[in-house]
């Protein structure tokens, strides 16, 4: 998990991660390979990535099921029905195979954000990015996607997130690290992190963050 104050640089981070930004210094080693070296097939490395946006960009004029089956068939190579039988294994995984023939507008945020999911975990990515996948959610609905997370994390996929959200980031992380500025200033695990850190910065913005829940 990766948490800082707004504008320190967590987001810019996830993009640099996955070459949507190209970095200006250093290297990214994924898969024991350095991404950011010149001739790296960037769609190749990007199919390994799902990642999840915070505003959670579904296609609105399709189904749920067809904004999951879209990158089978266009980049996995899918046929159509091989397409919707993963499509449908994934959905049932989150609680959403009664969504299935539903459009984006007809969901709530919990389940917009649900489905952004399942369409970037139907790619079988070998990381799985989130944005801040909580931030544009009320509390209950943000509760039900923190519930998702969480059993994804006790199923052992390997995540990166994004989050201000402490409640998210206890339940999900193996560890967090804390930036502020650009720059990684602490890493521990989310206990010592949140309750017993000297950094005067890090104390301030927990509790910044408990002040507004």
């Amino acid at each position: 998990v990766v948490m800082g104050t707004s504008g320190c640089g967590k987001s810019t981070l996830l993009r640099c991660l996955n070459l949507l930004l190209q970095p200006t210094s250093g290297q990214i080693i994924f898969k024991g390979e350095d991404i950011t070296r010149p001739g790296v097939d960037i769609r190749k490395v990007r199919e390994d990535i799902g990642f999840v946006f915070q505003h959670f960009a579904l296609y609105r004029h399709l189904t749920v099921e067809e904004n999951v089956t879209l990158g089978l068939r266009k980049l996995k190579k899918m046929k159509a029905k091989e397409a919707v039988q993963k499509a449908s294994h994934e959905l049932e995984r989150v609680g959403m195979i009664e969504h299935r023939g539903k459009y984006p507008a007809q969901l709530s945020g919990g389940q917009k954000q649900r489905a952004a999911i399942v369409r970037a975990l139907a790619m079988d990515p070998a990381v799985l990015f989130l944005d801040e996948p909580t931030s544009a959610l009320d509390p209950e609905m943000s509760r039900e996607v923190v519930t998702v997370i969480n059993k994804l994390f006790l199923e052992n996929v390997t995540m990166l997130c994004v989050t201000h959200d402490p409640f998210l980031a206890k339940y999900i992380s193996d560890s967090i690290i804390f930036m502020d500025e650009g720059m990684v200033v602490a890493e521990d695990i989310a206990e010592r992190l949140f309750y017993d850190h000297a950094d005067e910065r890090i104390k301030h913005f927990f509790m910044s963050v408990i002040d507004h829940r």
